[in-house]
């Protein structure tokens, strides 16, 4: 199984990072890979098993399924269900941690993924790159930091 992890430092307190990034359906109001996105079913972003459906900057379609989502311990869990990407079983959580020192939030990104071997490397390379630390990169722009 493949695992990636991701973290940074964002310069905004956590609760006001999690109003960015708690919307299932909000990805291209954070995420500059991201063109555009809606929820199947017309299901409220936050019920547990709704499906997004999104739409990559060059034009990739993938659909992921809310499994996790706390307002409290400020974390959301999905899987991928369908991708262009040669994986199953994705898993991913983006959890939000309160730094105290300075009114900042720790941001940890991390899946776990089937695959074969000769496409873990890129997979986990563009995933963790592309994807996770791109999102904190643009969150990091946003919140001035």
């Amino acid at each position: 199984m493949a695992r990636v992890f991701a973290s940074s430092v964002i310069g905004a307190p956590a609760e006001r990072v999690w109003d960015r990034v708690r919307d299932f359906n909000g990805l291209p109001k954070w995420h500059p890979r991201i063109r555009d996105s809606r929820i199947e079913d017309a299901l409220p972003a936050d019920k547990v098993g709704c499906i997004r459906n999104f739409n990559l900057q060059n034009g990739d379609n993938i659909r992921e399924q809310l499994l996790g989502l706390s307002d409290y311990d400020m974390f959301t869990t999905y899987s991928i269900l369908e991708s262009p990407m040669p994986l199953t079983d994705y898993i991913a959580t983006l959890r939000l941690t309160p730094v105290t020192d300075g009114a900042r939030t720790f941001a940890e990104w991390t899946a776990e993924f089937n695959c074969a071997p000769e496409d873990e490397t890129d997979l986990v390379t563009g995933i963790g790159g592309n994807v996770f630390q791109g999102g904190f990169d643009a969150l990091k722009r946003h919140f001035g930091g």
